[in-house]
């Protein structure tokens, strides 16, 4: 929403209140909702780069870059936290924002359990916990939390009234109170961030289905240190990403029967085997009724496009770079007996993201340049297609 923000008495400007987004499944830097179809993340200066000189074949696979914003810290009368984002000037211009939204009145919710300090619900923080708590390899598959129930409940939209219950991963709130956290402790609350501008690739959909993979066989970059070289390679060889070249880092499916969402997160998918990463495939893509068979063309169809891109890109080497496989999961009301949609084909999405440790010629460390393309990447491109090919011819 629009908010009227003063730094000193001298000084007005028109800022907008980030909301928390409600659909990040990975990632540990906090994903922030600007607008209806703009997201923005701290700026980190090798990803923004990457996104101005972004190859033309590869801006199709890629969020639309649209600039920066300052954001800074800012507390109400009440003690509520929020970050305020004041566009730049050459970003000015007409941007929608809702007056009434779920996520703003979800997290006011809950800071209102627990005053100022910004701390979670005990609720939030219970369902954290344990969504987070290391699990026994038997019991992956059954390791479903589900948030939207008991918070909704507590949520009342501004005439009073029930608000609609909503199903939302938590796994953003997390992220959200971990980065607001951090900067009530080491900076002031004026002191201005900069934040990169993205597309928001989900707000088409009603209830995106999101599965979140980390690409390739190597996922530290080239400036890591010593240690946190040796712990990324430790999460490689424990992984799939090793033997596969694609891990899950997270995911939500809408379950049509329940009505809501199944969440994993990130300690899940560094558990699977070959055969429970190939499980979880088949769960990303079945609604809690059926398998959506017709999905499978299609992703597969926009994932041998990439392929052939990345093949193509000399010199890149996406190091710990994620990929989103998008659906929705409302289906069209009229369907075909095979299962397909009346409209033609099934609508989906499949995107590159967090680019913060991408290096290519001519970007920020020329002793490290590469040759040829990113062949981890493409082992677990190819690897992928091959599994869900599988899931279509076996059913």
């Amino acid at each position: 929403m629009v908010v009227q923000d003063s730094k000193d008495a001298g000084e007005a400007r028109v800022g907008v209140r980030l909301e928390p987004f409600l659909h990040q499944v990975g990632g540990h830097l906090s994903v922030m909702k600007y607008d209806e179809h703009t997201v923005c993340k701290p700026l980190i200066s090798q990803e923004q780069r990457f996104y101005e000189s972004l190859p033309l074949a590869m801006k199709r696979f890629t969020p639309q870059y649209k600039g920066t914003i300052t954001v800074h810290l800012q507390k109400d009368s009440r003690g509520h936290l929020s970050l305020v984002a004041t566009p730049l000037k050459e970003n000015r211009g007409p941007f929608k924002v809702s007056t009434e939204s779920a996520a703003v009145a979800i997290w006011q919710t809950l800071q209102q359990t627990t005053g100022s300090s910004g701390g979670a619900h005990p609720l939030v923080q219970w369902q954290l916990a344990h969504s987070l708590e290391e699990r026994p390899a038997t019991s992956l598959l059954r390791s479903e939390f589900h948030l939207n129930a008991p918070v909704s409940t507590l949520v009342e939209d501004v005439k009073g009234n029930q608000a609609e219950r909503r199903s939302f991963n938590p796994w953003g709130l997390q992220c959200h109170q971990a980065h607001l956290t951090r900067l009530c402790t080491e900076y002031p609350e004026n002191q201005r961030h900069r934040f990169l501008l993205l597309e928001n690739v989900v707000s088409q959909y009603k209830h995106p289905c999101i599965l979140d993979l980390k690409m390739g066989t190597r996922q530290h970059g080239d400036d890591a240190s010593e240690e946190k070289k040796a712990r990324h390679m430790h999460k490689c060889a424990q992984s799939t990403s090793a033997c596969l070249g694609v891990r899950i880092c997270g995911m939500q499916v809408y379950q049509v029967d329940k009505k809501h969402f199944l969440c994993k997160d990130k300690y899940y998918g560094r558990k699977l085997s070959v055969e429970g990463f190939r499980q979880a495939l088949h769960q990303f893509l079945h609604d809690g009724t059926r398998l959506r068979m017709e999905l499978l063309e299609p992703i597969q169809c926009q994932l041998r496009a990439l392929l052939s891109v990345i093949r193509s890109q000399s010199s890149y080497r996406f190091y710990s770079s994620s990929l989103l496989i998008i659906y929705d999961g409302q289906e069209p009301p009229e369907r075909t007996a095979h299962g397909s949609s009346s409209g033609g084909v099934s609508k989906v999405d499949i995107r590159m993201i967090d680019f913060a440790h991408t290096t290519y010629k001519g970007s920020w460390d020329e002793r490290n340049s590469y040759d040829g393309p990113d062949t981890g990447y493409i082992f677990g491109l190819e690897n992928l297609i091959q599994i869900l090919q599988d899931i279509q011819e076996g059913e």
